[in-house]
């Protein structure tokens, strides 16, 4: 099996209904808080409770009842300044490219628009100084997810040495109201894998990463290459392989056979030279709605049920709501803080674990986790699913 180079991760951030900060955010992960609360509504929906950031969070502080498009500005810009200091980078080198990803953003917003779909991100890389124009992408609940698939593609094909990649999502009453008008919301809690299951709940944040081709990549991976080369201490992590697929079974319904989610992962372990039983960790689309929780019931069953030893599965759309686009990359950087600590976060509202998720679920504390690689992965409406897998340093 041969694996595509290891791209180095050296910066992280996010803007989250939990907070800002990384390791604070955390630690409010690892102790099974959430962000869900009631949020005011004017029109019927199924559910009051949402997961809104604190309008303090945001640049400019705007409050929940902004124009959307603004906010979704003010959402971005944190996070993406927070990720561009830890990894030392500029936007201003012209080595480096902005990726960004969202679901429908602010598009359903107000008065009809003749701007283009991609506005908020031409207008984020204004505000933050890049000197290249932004690669924009929306695949429903994927985006973020494919942001950092397309950085990675971008710095193996030599079109970027350093990709900045995001995923940005806004709430808004108009999100909440379709999802009670397709059923897909909870009239309950969020309970992803959980017997009591009965839907999702809509959160908003802002998540971003820094990938960068390094030539020291690979002494991070292979200990035997640490004799020839320095690992650059910026890395937090490796991106070791990515993959996608569409199941293309329906706009909202997946396939019910899980053949898009299996093929994502197996495609991205592929990428990474891997088998299954390297995986310790995985954080599951875990939406909450029963259709998907079973579509990843059986996708993972499929591709880990037979191997000696069974990931973790977690999820954390419980604490932070469903982000749409967001999701792919706040889900990613939670990955990368498991393999960093050691621990996965329990899953809220899991009380009676499903049994068709025959795999270790954190149930009311944390795991620990001795993990040497992670997966995430996503599934979006239309049949989007995407995989990526992580691998620790140090």
């Amino acid at each position: 099996m041969i694996a595509s180079a290891p791209i180095s991760i050296t910066g992280l951030g996010w803007t989250t209904p939990l907070g800002d900060d990384l390791h604070a955010v955390w630690r409010r992960l690892l102790a099974g808080e959430t962000g869900l609360v009631d949020v005011p509504h004017t029109v019927r929906l199924s559910n009051a409770l949402a997961a809104p950031v604190a309008p303090a969070l945001l640049d400019p502080p705007l409050p929940a009842d902004a124009p959307a498009d603004q906010r979704m500005i003010a959402l971005a810009l944190p996070a993406l300044g927070r990720a561009l200091a830890a990894a030392g980078r500029s936007l201003a080198d012209p080595g480096v490219q902005l990726v960004l990803g969202t679901s429908l953003g602010a598009f359903l917003e107000g008065e009809p628009s003749s701007a283009p779909l991609d506005a908020w991100a031409d207008a984020v890389a204004l505000a933050s100084g890049a000197a290249r124009p932004p690669v924009s992408l929306s695949t429903a609940c994927s985006s973020g997810s494919d942001a950092i698939l397309v950085g990675a593609e971008l710095i193996r094909a030599g079109a970027a040495t350093c990709c900045v990649c995001g995923g940005v999502d806004v709430l808004t009453l108009t999100k909440r109201l379709a999802h009670s008008a397709l059923g897909s919301m909870s009239r309950t809690l969020l309970r992803a894998f959980d017997l009591r299951h009965d839907g999702t709940l809509l959160g908003e944040g802002a998540g971003f990463v820094v990938l960068e081709s390094s030539p020291n990549a690979q002494a991070h991976a292979s200990p035997n290459a640490q004799a020839h080369a320095s690992p650059d201490p910026r890395v937090v992590a490796l991106l070791r392989g990515v993959g996608s697929a569409n199941d293309a079974a329906g706009m909202t319904t997946p396939d019910a056979d899980a053949l898009g989610a299996r093929y994502a992962m197996e495609r991205s372990l592929a990428d990474a030279g891997l088998d299954p039983d390297a995986i310790g960790v995985v954080n599951a689309h875990g939406s909450g709605t029963p259709l998907n929780d079973a579509t990843e019931a059986r996708a993972f069953r499929d591709l880990f049920g037979r191997g000696v030893a069974r990931p973790i599965v977690f999820g954390t759309k419980g604490n932070f709501g469903h982000s749409l686009g967001a999701t792919g990359v706040l889900e990613a950087i939670t990955v990368l803080l498991a393999l960093r600590t050691g621990q996965v976060p329990p899953i809220v509202g899991l009380e009676q674990p499903d049994p068709e998720m025959t795999f270790p679920l954190p149930q009311g504390r944390p795991l620990p986790c001795d993990a040497r690689f992670g997966l995430s992965v996503t599934l979006g409406f239309g049949g989007f699913d995407t995989s990526l897998i992580f691998e620790r340093v140090g």
